[in-house]
């Protein structure tokens, strides 16, 4: 049992480390104010309805880590409840690796990211797969996206926390790019049909 919710991390060895390299007393004056969340906040369901990506992290029963990237329409990661998320589980390339770890190893991870604005946040918790619950699959399924559910899988938060800025890349969404390139394109066209229409006229006398 953790005595505050950032023990889920912050374990004897990283305090250690924390110690070692300065750092302790920041995050001990942390753990002694609001330290992390453990339920959903309107912040994080707000940030939740922009998000068409994110990272899912599991391990194996002997602690080998798997990174899945899972992707959707913004808004495909549900709130649920205060503390549970959900998601709709798209068929892919059947190798089942997260649907594995998550059968013997229920502790998960979810690295959340907004590129556009350099915003991430961490949550910690424990997720689970539902198979059979046609109420919850509606719930979660979007129509408009072209993926296939195949299952539920429900994310239950014990922590999280926001990450700093520092070095996130700004990356642009596709459906912010795509529009700026097609009007680019097009005044290129209408540049190039009027530059061959000045070329082509006779030059006037002298």
């Amino acid at each position: 049992m953790h005595s505050v919710p950032s023990d889920i991390a912050f374990t004897e060895s990283v305090k250690a480390l924390q110690s070692r390299n300065g750092s302790r007393s920041q995050y001990a004056r942390m753990e002694q104010g609001s330290g992390w969340q453990t339920k959903v906040t309107d912040d994080l369901q707000d940030f939740l309805s922009h998000l068409d990506m994110f990272y899912l992290g599991t391990a194996s029963r002997t602690g080998q880590p798997y990174i899945q990237y899972r992707g959707g329409n913004p808004g495909f990661l549900k709130v649920l409840d205060e503390s549970t998320l959900g998601f709709a589980d798209f068929a892919g390339n059947r190798q089942f690796i997260t649907l594995g770890n998550l059968s013997e190893n229920p502790q998960a991870f979810l690295f959340l990211i907004d590129y556009v604005h350099r915003r991430r946040v961490k949550i910690w918790g424990t997720a689970r797969v539902v198979e059979d619950d046609a109420a919850l699959l509606t719930r979660l399924h979007d129509p408009t996206y072209p993926g296939r559910v195949e299952r539920a899988i429900l994310f239950t938060i014990s922590a999280w926390d926001v990450n700093c800025p520092q070095h996130i890349h700004p990356r642009l969404p596709q459906q912010e790019v795509l529009p700026l390139l097609e009007q680019l394109r097009e005044e290129n066209r209408q540049l190039k049909t009027e530059l061959a229409r000045l070329q082509s006229q006779p030059e006037s006398g002298q």
